[in-house]
């Protein structure tokens, strides 16, 4: 954002991209790799993770089997003690749980890298006793501040979220996304779910796909949750998410890059004149969908800073110079 101009190329340079695939109306017009990335091989998600468990959890809202209104308790009665035990799911949906749990990634003494070494993403130190699976790690959350208020970026919500999923619906988070989604959409390759030490996905950061698979799933959002001819996700739970959240409650979470934005069931929506939103993942990984353009990009890469604040300066606004070039040639 220093004013300088850049290409397309030089974006992806800048940002560590490993791969990125473009759709326009559906039809692949761009894909390329680098380094060690190649179009069979899986990469980690990283938080893009997080708007598949949304997704799922929107799915079973519409089925009946989760209710948004209700208490976190009334799927996980094991949360009571915890921060999450005068919770409502909307809240975990929507990250606006009060938490005494931090998420700053340079920080070895957050909270996240807490969460890192309960899902296994983080090897144990000598002499820990702390929580080393994903349960024992929720159960322990402190509350702080009131639930509602505000929007604060939190993975612990998504685990949550996750665990009311495999309530709701019987079934683990893998069995529950490859039988909802990624039998549906035709996916090339097997997705993975990074495990704890007793087996539990990480549905907040734990998914690797291949890149054409995780266009494919964007473009799926991009057509009102169908693909393949197939309604696949219900429309209702897309609309959703695209309309956004409450601009006013993500406002005090302070991300300048991106103004007047919202988080919604575990997307973010920009707001912006193009109705764009997001799946978005530390160190560059990402889904941009732009309804307006007819757009979806999938992007892996392994940028040196974890936060999105050192990518989106460059990347949001090629984004968008390339939905404005692809409306302009109609």
């Amino acid at each position: 954002m220093d004013g300088r101009p850049m290409t397309f190329a030089k974006m992806l340079e800048e940002t560590y991209t490993d791969g990125i695939a473009v759709l326009h109306r559906g039809k692949l017009i761009y894909e390329r790799y680098f380094g060690a990335l190649k179009p069979h091989k899986p990469h980690i998600g990283m938080s893009v993770t997080k708007s598949f468990t949304g997704v799922l959890a929107g799915i079973l809202v519409t089925e009946g089997k989760i209710d948004p209104q209700a208490p976190v308790t009334d799927y996980v009665p094991e949360l009571k003690a915890s921060a999450f035990g005068d919770a409502r799911v909307h809240e975990v949906m929507d990250m606006t749980t009060g938490l005494e749990y931090t998420e700053v990634y340079t920080d070895r003494n957050s909270h996240v890298w807490g969460l890192r070494r309960a899902n296994g993403m983080a090897p144990i130190p000598p002499n820990y006793d702390g929580p080393t699976t994903i349960f024992d790690f929720l159960v322990a959350q402190k509350k702080q501040g009131e639930h509602g208020k505000a929007f604060a970026y939190k993975t612990v919500n998504t685990d949550v979220l996750a665990w009311i999923c495999r309530r709701a619906s019987g079934l683990t988070l893998s069995d529950l996304l490859s039988e909802r989604i990624w039998t549906q959409i035709g996916a090339e390759e097997d997705a993975h779910y990074h495990v704890d030490r007793i087996g539990t996905e990480s549905g907040g950061g734990g998914l690797s796909t291949t890149l054409r698979d995780l266009a494919r799933f964007g473009e799926t959002m991009r057509n009102h949750g169908r693909f393949n001819g197939r309604q696949i996700v219900p429309s209702s739970v897309v609309e959703d998410i695209s309309r956004g959240g409450d601009p006013e409650k993500f406002k005090p979470a302070g991300y300048t890059t991106l103004p007047g934005a919202s988080y919604r069931n575990q997307w973010w929506v920009t707001h912006n004149p193009h109705g764009a939103y997001m799946a978005r993942g530390v160190h560059g990984q990402g889904i941009y969908v732009d309804p307006k353009a007819e757009m979806v990009i999938a992007r892996y890469a392994s940028h040196p800073v974890a936060g999105n604040a050192a990518n989106d300066p460059v990347t949001l606004p090629a984004y968008m110079a390339l939905a404005k070039a692809l409306i302009a040639g109609g």
